[in-house]
């Protein structure tokens, strides 16, 4: 089943830095995710699939923009389906898990020594 509206939501995205930080939480989605990947091929995006979950992926691409942009994206994409949210929430969120996600001790964003 694809799950992708459901966790593209602004309330998962305030949700999950509650529980990213915590290593038991992260290790329990690491092995769902590999069991995903082993069972077929697969494409995902996530903050750590190429350093923590799948680190032996044949190809792993790192995109970034400027946290205005993401922002910009993402409020559109809520508000077309009919979300109600306001940029600057959405601004917050981005660079607020930004900010955790790159300075937490289990897993930090960073980018892959082998990404392109």
């Amino acid at each position: 089943r694809n799950v992708e509206k459901e966790i593209r939501g602004m309330d998962v995205s305030r949700h999950v830095t509650l529980v990213s930080p915590v290593p038991e939480v992260r290790a329990k989605l690491v092995k769902l995710q590999q069991a995903l990947g082993e069972e077929k091929g697969v494409v995902m995006d996530g903050r750590d699939i190429g350093t923590v979950v799948f680190p032996q992926a044949a190809v792993k691409l790192y995109m970034t923009a400027r946290p205005e942009v993401r922002a910009r994206r993402r409020y559109d994409e809520l508000k077309s389906k009919g979300v109600e949210v306001d940029y600057a929430s959405v601004l917050d969120n981005i660079e607020r898990r930004d900010e955790d996600d790159t300075k937490r001790a289990a897993d930090p964003l960073i980018k892959a020594p082998t990404a392109v």
